[in-house]
């Protein structure tokens, strides 16, 4: 301790006892300042168990490991999705318009009437055996890209493969049931690259097997 700071100790020290002279309060608010004067300005804190931070900075880390694993793990998903929708759908609209072309050739033959084949010559019916040898070889071509053809005749209609063109009245067939196909309708993987153009039945029974029931005795 330097002479000055002695010094001004002792002055403060001679007040603190006057002052202690005079009243008991004023002694004791002066020693409470002598104090205050004297205290450590950096008093000693307490730090943090390092352990806790270690188990507070490996849960974190935990956590963020288990986020990104996640999203990893999602976009490996949507990534298989994306590449397998592209295999089986990339030829959707090429496959749409070799359709169109299908048709105008089931349009050709049908054109021929079954008196024209019979009475034909060997001209005409080498040509009618090539038009529907190409229609095959299309459709072949087309099924084994994933293009299938519907065959909805006799089964019950269905919207969300079938567009009804029209309705025909026959109650000898289970209502909503396709009895006529009028364009085939086909599908690609899961889904449908054109629906079947049908006529429907009206006025049969909703269910073949509600006939047959009979209430028990």
């Amino acid at each position: 301790m330097t002479d000055e700071t002695k010094r001004h100790a002792d002055q403060v020290n001679d007040t603190v006892e006057t002052d202690a002279v005079k009243t008991p309060e004023a002694g004791a608010a002066a020693a409470e300042g002598v104090a205050e004067t004297f205290a450590d300005p950096n008093p000693a804190v307490s730090e943090p168990d390092p352990l806790e931070l270690a188990r507070a900075e490996a849960a974190d880390f935990r956590d963020r490991y288990l986020r990104l694993a996640a999203e990893m793990d999602n976009l490996r998903r949507r990534t298989e999705r994306d590449v397998k929708d592209a295999k089986s759908y990339s030829v959707a609209g090429f496959a749409r318009d070799m359709l169109a072309v299908s048709d105008n050739l089931r349009r050709a033959l049908e054109a021929v009437s079954t008196e024209a084949r019979e009475g034909a010559d060997t001209g005409l019916k080498t040509l009618i055996e090539g038009v529907e040898l190409t229609e095959r070889s299309m459709l072949s071509a087309l099924e084994r890209h994933g293009v299938k053809k519907i065959e909805p005749e006799g089964q019950k209609f269905d919207p969300n493969f079938h567009q009804a063109m029209f309705e025909i009245p026959n109650p000898d067939v289970p209502n909503n049931t396709v009895v006529q196909v009028v364009q085939a309708g086909f599908t690609i993987g899961e889904r449908v690259l054109r629906p079947a153009m049908v006529g429907v039945a009206k006025g049969g029974p909703k269910t073949a097997a509600a006939d047959s029931e009979t209430p028990a005795a």
